[in-house]
């Protein structure tokens, strides 16, 4: 039997879903982080369990074909916190590939379904169109960066691989002024100090919003000082924030975000609707993949031109708003109403005028527009992590609507809805991975339900 703290040899057979390596010591299974198949491996037992193993790599032995270059780095902080990053990018999305086909089989009982290949990224770097960074203090410096695995012990790298080159540069400016005015770093054991977190949020006309995160009840002249300095050093800047956070929480952003100077928002656009982003409002982090995702889920409706779309979790209205543009009528519902109210901002600034924007719950709001007696032909569902309540799914089917697109960030919630769509009788030909986040073991899925 494994003990914790052994040491052992193993050659790992397979990567599994989740992205840990996985191999067998004596027949026992040994679950591996950061490991590659074919990787040869001596690695040190962190938990042993009944039925497995965990370990973590001491020493690669002999690499796997599909590991990339460097066989010095073998950690997760080695990786920036990229769970993924250990695999070259045509095998990251092979593995990406091969979880979809697992869980449509185990979780969806769908065996039938054809999972089309990866929509890959054209830039697997640098991709981040948003940071947040927390501070910390090592040997006297301040420094941002990442928590290190199942801690919050923060380590810094020399540059951030996924974040933007602007964001990366922002960020070791302001470090720099920092520094040089002896700031103080905030302790969440003693609730004391200033610095919690820095935000840079991008756009493709490589302009940029930073919002410095404190533990302070109002914004005193130095830290306006110190963001006027990193603005004229950095000429892409365009707007300004302090958030004020003095609650003992893990959210970064605090309730009171306090505009310093320039734009109050930067702008994006998508299929020539322009997006306001503001330090509260929620785009996708990866610009030309979304894009991607987007055209993938809106070319899966069949005569879109003529239809009623309902477009459900619909957020700020992204979704809706490229929608707009072919269908006949959107109705976005969405339960946060500040995002309904920026969506209804967007859409009045685009001059668009065949959306509808309800603020509510998806099984309630739905239903309403339905019984009220109002045309809906198909519904696009984009819901958060943990997929659709089956009350929702049910309605939907009861309700008659024959076509449904479904946008998942996670493959696993959307097989299990993909099994209880089938069992009201709809039908799904395929799925189409979109890698939204390369380096991490992410796969975002779009399907077309029928019946």
């Amino acid at each position: 039997m494994l003990k914790k703290n052994q040491i052992i040899e193993i050659k790992i057979d397979k990567i599994v879903n989740g992205g840990e390596g996985l191999g067998y010591y004596n027949d026992f299974a040994v679950f591996v982080p950061m490991s590659v198949p074919n990787d040869i491996l001596k690695i040190k037992i962190i938990s042993v369990k009944k039925s497995y193993a965990r370990g973590l790599i001491e020493e690669i032995v002999e690499a796997g074909e599909e590991r990339v270059e460097d066989r010095s780095k073998i950690t997760f902080e080695d990786f920036q916190g990229c769970d993924f990053g250990m695999l070259q990018y045509s095998a990251q999305l092979k593995y990406k590939k091969l979880m979809v086909e697992d869980v449509m089989r185990k979780i969806g009982k769908l065996e039938n379904v054809r999972v089309n290949d990866v929509l890959g990224s054209v830039e697997p770097y640098h991709y981040r169109n948003k940071i947040i960074e927390p501070f910390s203090k090592y040997n006297g410096e301040i420094i941002t960066g990442f928590f290190k695995r199942k801690s919050h012990d923060v380590f810094q790298v020399e540059e951030n691989i996924l974040n933007s080159k602007l964001g990366n540069e922002i960020i070791r400016e302001l470090k720099k002024i920092l520094n040089r005015e002896k700031v103080s770093v905030y302790d969440e054991k003693e609730h004391s100090g200033i610095l919690r977190h820095i935000m840079v949020r991008t756009n493709s006309k490589d302009e940029a919003m930073v919002v410095l995160i404190i533990n302070a009840t109002k914004v005193e002249k130095r830290y306006k000082d110190i963001l006027m300095e990193l603005k004229n050093k950095i000429g892409q800047i365009k707007s300004i924030y302090v958030s004020l956070n003095n609650r003992r929480t893990n959210f970064a952003l605090g309730e009171k975000n306090i505009f310093i100077w320039g734009e109050k928002s930067i702008k994006e656009e998508i299929d020539g609707i322009h997006f306001n982003i503001s330090p509260k409002s929620f785009f996708q982090i990866n610009l030309p993949q979304t894009k991607r995702l987007y055209n993938v889920a809106i070319n899966y409706f069949e005569n879109i031109e003529n239809k009623y779309i309902v477009d459900a979790y619909s957020g700020t209205g992204t979704i809706a708003m490229i929608l707009s543009k072919k269908a006949k009528k959107v109705y976005a519902i969405e339960l946060v109403e500040s995002a309904t109210l920026d969506g209804v901002k967007t859409a009045q600034e685009n001059e668009i005028e065949n959306i509808q924007f309800i603020n509510g719950a998806v099984e309630d709001k739905m239903l309403e527009l339905i019984n009220r007696g109002d045309k809906v032909d198909a519904v696009i569902f984009d819901p958060p992590r943990k997929g659709i309540e089956e009350k929702s799914l049910i309605k939907t089917s009861e309700s008659g609507i024959k076509e449904i697109v479904y946008i998942s960030c996670n493959p696993s919630t959307f097989a299990r809805d993909a099994e209880i769509l089938t069992r009201l009788g709809y039908k799904i030909d395929e799925v189409q991975p979109v890698d939204m986040f390369p380096g991490t073991s992410h796969t975002e899925v779009v399907g077309r339900f029928y019946k």
